[in-house]
C-alpha cells in the first residue's frame, strides 16, 4: 500500500483531527494563562506605583527632588523603573523622563502609554503622574518587560511541547491507519471473490469486537441469509422441473402414441382427456406457485377486516361433510355458536381452512376422525384441525412447510407438496402462529393437530376531530 493509500485513509484523517485540535486546546490554554498573568501583573503594577507614590508624596520639596536625583542608588531603583519630576508647565526638573509623555495626565490614575526616547526604540510603560508640593508633579513608571518575558518563555514552552507531541501523533495515525487499511484490503480480497461466485467466501472476523467486526459479522450473517435464499431458489427450480416433467413427459407420450397409431375416435378422446388433466396438473402447481408469491409479497392485506372465524369454519364443515362421509370419516366442528372475531382476509382463511381439512380427509383411513375447533385464546384466537391419520414425524414438521416437500408416508397419496407451503404464506400474512403435533400418542397413527394462534384485534383508530 502506497504512502497516498494510508494519508486517504479515514483514520488518518481522523487523526489530523486530533492533532489539529491538541493545537487548539495548546493554544487556548496558552491565550488563557497570558490574560490571567496580564491581569495580575497590570493590578500588581498598579498597586505599587500608587503605594510608592502615597510615600513619596509627604517628602519635601527639596528632599523629594534629592531622592528623585539619586534614585540610582536607593531602594526606589528596584520597586519603580523609572521616576521624574516635572514642574506645572511639564518642564523636567529631574529624574529618568526628560519629557512629559504624550497622554499623560496628572490626576492620580495608571495609564499606559508608549513613551519615545530621543536615542532609543520606543517602549511601553505604566505611568502614574500626581500633584506634589510646591507645584511640581511626580511620574512613577513600570515597564512592562518581565510581561514580555514571560510570553516568550509561554511560547517556547508551548512549541517545545507540541512540536514533539503532533509528531508522535502523526507517526501514531500513520501505525493505526496501516493497521485499518491492511484489514480492509482483506475485505475487499474476500469480497472479490464473492463477487466471482464463491458464495461460501465470508468476512474475516475475530475476537476484537470493534466497529469493524461488527460489520464484519453482520455483512456474514447477510451473505448466510442469501446463500440460504439462493439454495431454496435452487432446490425450488429444480422441485418445479421435477415436478412438471413427470405430467408434461405422460402428455408428450401419449400424443405421440395418439400421433403414431390408429386409434377410434373415442380412444383419440380418452387421450385428449387424460392429456387435459395432466395439464391442469401442470396449471394447479404454477397457479400454487404464483398465489404463494403473491401472499408472501403481502399485496393481498387491502382485504383485511374483523372476520368471525366460526362461521368461516362451520361452512367449512358443510362443504366438506358430504366428502368425508363418502370416505366414512366423521367431520366434527366441536366450537360453540359464539363469534369469535379475527381480523384477516375471508377468502385466504377459507383457504387455509380448506387445505387443512383437505389434507386431514387425505391422510385419514376409512371410520377415522377429524374434528375442527374454534376457540377464543387470551385476546385472540385458536384454531385446531385434528386427525385420526398417519401423522407427522417430529423431525419432519419444519420441513412440510417448505414448497414441494413431501414425506416417504405421503408420497402415495395424489398432490404437489405446496398446500402446507400455502398455508404457512397465509398465517405469515395474517401474524398467526402454527404449531403441529399429536392428536393422540402411543399409537400406530398418531394423527395430526394442527394449532394456529391469532394475534388479538386491532383496536381502530379514532376518527379525526
Amino acid at each position: 500500500m502506497s504512502l497516498g493509500e494510508l494519508l486517504r485513509t479515514a483514520t488518518f484523517r481522523l487523526t489530523l483531527a486530533v492533532v489539529a485540535a491538541m493545537i487548539g486546546a495548546a493554544a487556548l490554554q496558552f491565550s488563557l494563562g497570558y490574560s490571567q498573568t496580564k491581569t495580575f501583573e497590570f493590578l500588581r503594577s498598579d498597586m505599587l506605583l500608587h503605594r510608592e507614590a502615597a510615600l513619596l508624596e509627604g517628602e519635601k520639596p527639596q528632599d523629594l527632588e534629592h531622592k528623585i536625583r539619586d534614585r540610582a542608588t536607593d531602594d526606589l531603583r528596584v520597586v519603580i523603573n523609572q521616576a521624574a519630576l516635572f514642574d506645572a508647565q511639564h518642564h523636567s526638573i529631574a529624574g529618568d523622563l526628560h519629557k512629559w509623555p504624550d497622554g499623560l495626565v496628572a490626576d492620580g490614575h495608571v495609564r499606559e502609554l508608549t513613551v519615545w526616547p530621543t536615542e532609543d526604540a520606543p517602549y511601553v510603560l505604566r505611568i502614574l503622574a500626581v500633584p506634589v508640593a510646591g507645584g511640581r508633579i511626580l511620574v512613577l513608571a513600570r515597564g512592562l518587560h518581565m510581561l514580555d518575558e514571560l510570553r516568550l518563555m509561554m511560547r517556547h514552552s508551548l512549541l517545545v511541547s507540541i512540536v514533539p507531541t503532533v509528531l508522535f501523533a502523526l507517526m501514531t495515525g500513520v501505525v493505526l491507519s496501516h493497521r485499518a487499511l491492511a484489514r480492509v484490503t482483506v475485505m475487499h480480497e474476500a469480497i472479490d471473490r464473492i463477487m466471482d461466485g464463491d458464495l461460501h467466501e465470508r468476512l474475516p472476523s475475530g475476537r476484537e469486537r470493534d466497529e469493524m467486526e461488527r460489520l464484519a459479522g453482520s455483512v456474514n450473517r447477510m451473505l448466510d441469509r442469501l446463500e440460504h435464499l439462493m439454495d431454496e431458489i435452487r432446490d425450488v427450480g429444480n422441485d418445479i422441473a421435477h415436478d412438471l416433467r413427470t405430467p408434461l413427459a405422460r402428455v408428450r407420450a401419449r400424443l405421440d402414441r395418439a400421433q403414431g397409431g390408429t386409434q377410434s375416435a373415442d380412444a383419440l378422446r380418452g387421450v385428449v382427456a387424460r392429456a387435459i388433466d395432466d395439464l391442469d396438473q401442470c396449471f394447479s402447481i404454477i397457479t400454487a406457485l404464483l398465489r404463494i408469491g403473491e401472499i408472501e409479497n403481502a399485496r393481498r392485506r387491502v382485504g383485511f377486516a374483523v372476520i368471525d372465524l366460526q362461521e368461516i369454519a362451520a361452512d367449512i364443515v358443510d362443504l366438506y361433510e358430504p366428502i368425508a362421509e363418502a370416505k366414512q370419516i366423521r367431520l366434527d366442528l366441536l366450537s360453540g355458536n359464539a363469534p369469535v372475531p379475527v381480523y384477516g382476509d375471508r377468502d385466504l382463511l377459507i383457504e387455509v381452512l380448506a387445505n387443512l381439512i383437505d389434507n386431514a380427509i387425505k391422510f385419514t383411513d376409512a371410520g377415522g376422525e377429524v374434528s375442527l375447533s374454534v376457540i377464543r385464546y387470551g385476546d385472540g384466537a385458536r384454531l385446531e384441525v385434528a386427525d385420526t391419520g398417519i401423522g407427522i414425524a417430529p423431525e419432519e414438521r419444519q420441513a412440510v412447510m417448505n414448497r414441494f416437500y413431501r414425506s416417504d408416508k405421503s408420497r402415495h397419496i395424489p398432490g404437489s407438496g405446496l398446500g402446507l407451503s400455502l398455508v404457512s404464506a397465509i398465517l405469515r400474512l395474517h401474524n398467526a402462529a402454527l404449531t403441529i403435533s399429536d392428536t393422540r400418542r402411543r399409537e400406530s397413527r398418531p394423527g395430526a393437530l394442527f394449532g394456529i394462534v391469532f394475534p388479538p384485534v386491532p383496536t381502530p383508530a379514532p376518527p379525526p376531530a
